[in-house]
Order: C-alpha cells, then structure tokens, then sequence
C-alpha cells in the first residue's frame, strides 16, 4: 500500500504557502551580509550595464550615415567596453551568488541535523526518517537553486524591469504608454495560475518525501522483504507513490508551461503592435532609427525580464514550500524538554536509581498503560534483572530511565536527582546500553566498539571485544578490527553484532549498565561467555537486565516480575520460585519443559 505523504492534504499546512515563507532563510543568510552585499553589487552593476548598452546601440545606428568617421569608431569602442564590464560582472555575480547559495544550505543542512538528531523518539512516531531525509536533502537542493540562482535571477529582471521601464518612458513616452495597457493582461494568469503551481508544488514535494521513505523502509529492511518474497508487493508500491509524484509533477509542469505560453504570447503581440506604430512614426520623422531601435532593445528587455520573473516566481513557490517544510523541523515541539538550568550529578556518580509511582503511555498510544504505578528502588551496584510476558513493561522501564520519554507521572531519579531536572546529554554519559536488536553502523569494527567512548585507545578497544568474547572471530574479518561492517552490520551475525554492542558498553565503563535482552542471539557457548563478562562488568555497577530467558537472570541480586505494566513480585530466583505466582510458571516452563523437550 503507497504511504500518503505527512499531512499532504492537510488544509492547514496550505493556507499559508507563499513566497513571504523565504524571510524565514534570512537567519542562514545573515552571517555572510558582507558576500551577500558584493553578490547585490556585482548584480546592480551587471544590470546597469545591461541597461546602458542600447544608449550605445542607438549612438552608432543615427551615426552610421554621419560625416564622423571617429566619432563612429569611438561608439563602438564604447560598445565593446560596456560588453567586457558586463561580462565580467555576470561572472563575478554567478561566483559570488553560488558561493553564497551553498554556505547557506550547507549551514540549513547542518542546522536542520542538529536539531532532528536530537529529538526524542516520540517525534518519530508520527513522521517516517526517509520523510526527514528527503526534507534535508531535495528541500534544501531547491534552496539551493533558489539562492544561488533564482533570486538573483529575480533581482536582476525586477532591475531590468523598472529601469528599462523609465529609459522606454524617455526613450518615447507614447510607445510606453501602449506597452503599459498590456500589462495587467500578463498579471492576471501570473496570480490565477501562480496560485495553482503552488499547491501543485507542494504536493510534489510532499510526494517525493513519501517516496523517500517507502524506498528507506524496504531497503533497511531488505532482508526481511526478500525472505517473505514481498519484492514485487515493495516494488508495486514504491511504483505507486512515485507515480503520484510523476502525476503531481506533470500537472505542475503544464501549469507552469501553460503560464509561460500566455505570457510570452502577450508580451511579444504587444511588442509588435507596439513596434509598428513605431515604425510609422519613424516613417513620419517623429523619432529616429536609433531610437525606435532602442526602445525596441528596451521592450525586449522589459518583456524578458517579466517572463523570466513568471518563471522565477513559480521556483520561488517552490522554495518557499521547501523552506517552511524544514522550518517545520527547526520548530518542531519535542515532547522531552531539558531545564533552563540543568543540575549535575556530584562525581563520582553512584547508581542509586528510584522510580516513584510512575504512570506512562507511549505517545502513539495514550489509551493504553505501558507502565501503570510502577515504585521501584535500586542501590548503587545491585543487579536488578526486569522478567515477565512481553507487554509487561521492561523495556519501558529502561526508555524511561534514559529519558526517551517522561512518564505521565510520577518521578525518575538518579542519586536522588530527578531526570527532568538534568540535561539529557549530562545523565547519558552514565549509562551503557546494550538493546536486544544491536545498532551497528556502516563503520569498521574498531569505530563501532569505540563509539562508546571515542577518546578510547586501541588496546582499550581490543580489551573490551576480548571482555565481550569478540576478539577472537573480529580478527578473522579480512582486516580485522579494520573491517568495514557494512549498513546496519550485514557483514556480521546476530550473534557477531551482539557481541560487538557489548563491547561498546563494556569501553563506555558507566556506572549504570543497561542490558535490555543483551544475551538474545548468543548461541549457548558465546551466551556462557558473555555472561561471564557482564558479570564482571556489573561488579560494583548499578545494572539492570531485561530478560526473557531466565536463565540469564537466576544470578541477580534481586528479580523483578512485571506483568501488565505493573510489579507483581520481586525477590531472588529461589524466593520466587518458592512463592510461586507468575516467576514461578514461567520457570517451570523454561526449565523443566526444557529439559523434557531436550
């Protein structure tokens, strides 16, 4: 099924989509003023140049029959020299103008990371990465084409223009006079149909977003896709969403060809009718050739610049969607908030964590409780080990503690501080996870493990995969730690990537280790290694164990049993098991059904 583009019909992102939307690029361009200030010079001085030569072209024409052979020579001279200023001009315009088109989007780019980056999961439930990715890339693309282009462009046409305008008013009042009755016939379709070309544009847009994600969607899961045989279903509906940006795309692009077509149509009949009432003024001895020609230079300018300007007006509609569709980003109201003025944790931090009545429901789900209640205190060094069905709320617990979201009430301290009152990024550095689907990026080995702590030295990181029983297979890699991985470490096992997400955790050495189904995708031997690791990891560190398989967990100082958001029992594995109760089943059907199936 083809994904609808984010809010593509919503009405209210429509309403207010218009070239006005650029002012919100000023805060990018305003740093670089004094390039920008060279760019409008260089820009006046080609147009003013532009302006001057039909000035020359008239002087030589109403001379070509004159006695003045010199004078004759000096005018073209003129020419020549007007040409080579314009020249030179129009470079300077088109280096300085680039150049200043991809600071900006490079800063809009980097302004844009830094802020999604950031952004708590929630945010992320309601739009698709591939949609953000598009927005960074193709939006900012046609920012780009419009400052480094189009507004100049548009700059030097409006110059063109009115300067052209008041040098035909001179030129011949009469003529001008005619030229201006045609000008609210090209006016009309520029606003009828400039209307229409923008919200065929955004739509465009929104379209190519949503094409953007379906295609990251499948290829980040492109295992999954060829194992269920669904590449022709992926296929047909990435065809499908891409043909609706086509469809939207074509009736853009004759809506723009169509206002073309009207304008250049009436421009230039204008034009002619103009010029032959010109002519037969010439006829008449009213005005010389000279100046019939450079009115007409001047009209052909003036017509120019008003169909250059229609097209340009169309770009900058599309620029103007892109940039309120990053402002968007820029502006987006993330749910998780850092205090005005964060507290700090007193070194050295301790682990003592405590949840305190807390009630939580994602925000995709607010109906239904993830977390209902919980009160749950853990002492500096303890290991604490979270079981119970799936939907019970361990891994909850363990979103929450990291603060990817704030509970709907309640408090989550650490040493006694709430994390609402710290900055996420301060409290962070003092935790180490490893999730039940490890993230592994498209890097080597050695800058996977090291992205625990990148200030960490290579012994450092060979001592950690050894901790983590990674050593032995990464040095068979083709390069060994040097190996590059590949996108989401398709060059590596489960079981492989497993390990290298605990080696990571093991170099960040945090007092809080977060192990959330840590020893999933172990085989038994890797699993008994591993487990041996983290056993020396969790000595005098605060850590916390999600876990389905109990045998994992039996060695933890005390076992929390969740179910249905809820503490339902805690205690040791004997304890419970004695009590009886849900831990109790549970063991019975992983240990003794086990052993009879084995």
């Amino acid at each position: 099924m083809a994904r609808k583009p984010a809010k593509a019909a919503g009405e209210e992102r429509e309403k207010s989509k218009n070239v006005g939307a650029l002012r919100a690029l000023w805060p990018f361009v305003r740093p670089y003023k004094g390039l920008m200030f060279a760019a409008i010079t260089a820009l006046v001085l080609t147009a003013c140049t532009s302006l001057v030569l039909p000035l020359a072209v008239r002087r030589v024409v109403d001379n070509f029959n004159g006695s003045d052979g010199a004078m004759l020579d000096r005018y073209f001279g003129a020419a020549l020299a007007i040409a080579g200023v314009l020249a030179i001009g129009t470079a300077l315009r088109y280096a300085l103008v680039t150049r200043l088109g991809e600071r900006v989007v490079a800063d809009i780019r980097k302004a844009v990371f830094d802020r999604v980056i950031g952004l708590s999961p929630a945010f992320y439930e309601k739009i698709m990465t591939g949609e953000v990715l598009s927005r960074i890339t193709t939006d900012t693309t046609l920012i780009l084409s419009v400052i480094g282009s189009s507004i100049s462009i548009a700059l030097r046409n409006i110059l063109l223009f009115s300067g052209g305008l008041v040098l035909m008013l001179f030129t011949s009042a009469k003529l001008t006079g005619m030229v201006l009755l045609i000008v609210p016939l090209v006016i009309v379709p520029i606003l009828v149909l400039g209307r229409r070309m923008r919200v065929l544009s955004r739509e465009n847009q929104d379209w190519i977003a949503a094409s953007s994600g379906n295609a990251s969607e499948a290829l980040s899961s492109v295992q999954t896709v060829q194992a269920y045989s669904h590449e022709t279903l992926s296929r047909s509906a990435f065809a499908e969403v891409t043909e609706k940006s086509f469809v939207a795309a074509r009736k853009r692009i004759w809506t723009r060809a169509a206002l073309t077509m009207i304008v250049i149509f009436l421009v230039f009949t204008g034009i002619v009718g103009v010029l032959w009432i010109g002519a037969w003024d010439v006829r008449a001895g009213d005005m010389t050739a000279g100046a019939l020609i450079q009115f007409v230079i001047y009209s052909v300018m003036v017509a120019g610049a008003v169909g250059a300007l229609s097209e340009t007006f169309s770009e900058l509609q599309r620029a103007a969607g892109a940039t309120e569709r990053l402002v968007e980003l820029l502006q987006a109201e993330d749910i998780v908030q850092d205090p005005a003025q964060p507290k700090v944790l007193t070194a050295p931090v301790r682990g003592d964590i405590s949840f305190d009545d807390v009630h939580f429901s994602y925000p995709s789900r607010p109906g239904v409780s993830a977390l209902d209640g919980v009160t749950l205190d853990i002492r500096a060094g303890e290991t604490v080990a979270l079981v119970g069905p799936s939907g019970a709320g361990k891994t909850t617990i363990i979103q929450l503690l990291q603060r990817f979201y704030d509970p709907r009430s309640g408090r989550i301290t650490l040493d006694g501080v709430a994390l609402t009152d710290m900055a996420r990024e301060g409290f962070r550095q003092h935790l180490a996870l490893v999730s039940q689907d490890p993230v592994i990026f498209a890097a080597s080995a050695r800058d996977n493990i090291r992205f625990g702590r990148p200030d960490a030295t290579d012994d450092e990181v060979e001592a950690a995969a050894h901790a983590a029983a990674a050593h032995e297979f990464l040095t068979t890699l083709p390069e060994g730690y040097d190996t590059w991985l590949g996108e989401r470490g398709v060059m590596l096992s489960g079981g492989q990537k497993q390990r290298v997400a605990i080696a990571r955790a093991i170099l960040r050495d945090a007092p809080v280790l977060l192990l959330d189904e840590a020893t999933s995708a172990l085989d038994a031997e890797s699993e008994r290694l591993v487990q041996h690791a983290v056993d020396r990891l969790a000595e005098g560190r605060t850590t916390i164990i999600v876990a389905h398989r109990l045998a994992t967990v039996k060695k933890a100082d005390r076992i929390v049993v969740m179910e249905g958001g809820r503490i339902v029992a805690q205690g040791t594995h004997d304890a419970l098991v004695a009590e009886g109760g849900l831990y109790a089943r549970l063991a019975r059907l992983q240990f003794t059904d086990g052993a009879n199936a084995a």
